[in-house]
C-alpha cells in the first residue's frame, strides 16, 4: 500500500457523510428542514440519513423541531471555541504562494465577515521586492466598491442589500474609482455575469486586481481570491492568463477545504 493511499483509506464514510448533512442543514432555512430533503441534497440514501442525524441529534449537534432538523445547541457551543480563520489559512497557504510564485506578484485569501465586508486572513507574495501593494495585510478590511475582491462580494448580494449596504456617492480612492451607486451596480451584473471581479486603478493608482469567488458544495460564498500587482508588471494583457491559472487554484483550494467528495 503506498502513503498517498493512506489518508484517503483512513477516511470514515459515516464521518464524511454526517459532516456533509451538517453542511446542507446550514444551507437550509433556520426553520430547518426534512430528512428526505437533506438526504437528496447530501447525495445519500434515505435510511442512511435518518441514521445519521439520529446519531447527530443524540449527541446535540441537530435538533428536530417536528419533523423538520435544525443545527444543534452543542455544535453552536462547540463553535465559540473554534479559530474561524486559522484552519482554513493553513490549508490555503501552499496554494496561495504557488499562484503568487507563478505570477512573482501578491495573492490574498479574504472572507466575508458579520459586517457585510471582507476580511483578509491569509496572503503570500511574489519575490519582487519593489510593490505597491504593502504586506502583512492579513486583519485588514478593503473597501468593497474599490476592491476586486469587495465587489465579488457586493456581486453575491441582492441588489436590494447592496443600495442599503453603500451610499449613493462612494469614496475616491484613486482615478477611476466608481463613485456613482448606479453605475458600480452596473459593474456587478458584470461581475456576476463573468464570474470575476478585476479593478484597474480604482483602489490605489497603478494597481490592477483580479478576484474569483470559492464557494461551498451549496454554492454559499465562503472565501474569496485575489490577484493583483503593478501595471507595469501586471497588465491587462494578462489578464486571460491569470483567470484561468486562478481557477486552477479555486477548484483545488476547494478540495482542500473540503476534502469529502460526493461519493464517499
Amino acid at each position: 500500500m503506498s502513503d498517498a493511499s493512506g489518508p484517503a483509506d483512513m477516511t470514515n464514510k459515516s464521518v464524511t457523510k454526517g459532516v456533509r448533512l451538517l453542511r446542507e442543514l446550514a444551507a437550509q432555512p433556520r426553520s430547518g428542514a426534512t430528512v428526505t430533503t437533506l438526504a437528496k441534497a447530501a447525495g445519500i440514501s434515505r435510511p442512511t440519513a435518518f441514521r445519521l442525524l439520529y446519531s447527530l441529534e443524540q449527541s446535540g449537534l441537530v435538533d428536530r423541531v417536528d419533523n423538520n432538523y435544525i443545527l444543534g445547541w452543542e455544535l453552536a457551543r462547540l463553535g465559540r471555541y473554534a479559530d474561524p480563520h486559522a484552519g482554513l489559512a493553513a490549508r490555503a497557504k501552499p496554494l496561495l504562494q504557488e499562484l503568487a510564485d507563478r505570477f512573482n506578484e501578491s495573492v490574498t485569501l479574504s472572507v466575508p465577515d458579520l459586517r457585510g465586508g471582507v476580511e483578509l486572513i491569509a496572503e503570500a507574495a511574489g519575490s519582487h521586492v519593489v510593490s505597491i501593494v504593502p504586506r502583512n495585510m492579513v486583519g485588514e478590511h478593503y473597501p468593497l466598491h474599490a476592491s476586486s475582491t469587495g465587489k465579488v462580494l457586493l456581486a453575491d448580494m441582492p441588489v436590494e442589500q447592496v443600495l442599503a449596504l453603500l451610499p449613493e456617492r462612494l469614496e475616491p480612492y484613486a482615478s477611476r474609482t466608481i463613485t456613482d451607486r448606479a453605475l458600480l451596480l452596473k459593474d456587478l451584473e458584470q461581475v456576476r455575469e463573468q464570474g470575476f471581479g478585476v479593478i484597474d486603478n480604482e483602489l490605489e493608482e497603478e494597481l490592477l486586481s483580479l478576484a474569483r469567488p470559492i464557494r461551498d458544495s451549496s454554492g454559499t460564498l465562503v472565501a474569496i481570491l485575489a490577484l493583483d500587482g503593478p501595471r507595469y508588471r501586471f497588465g491587462r494583457d494578462r489578464i486571460p492568463e491569470a483567470l484561468e491559472e486562478m481557477r486552477s487554484i479555486v477548484d483545488r483550494l476547494t478540495e482542500a477545504f473540503w476534502q469529502d467528495s460526493p461519493s464517499a
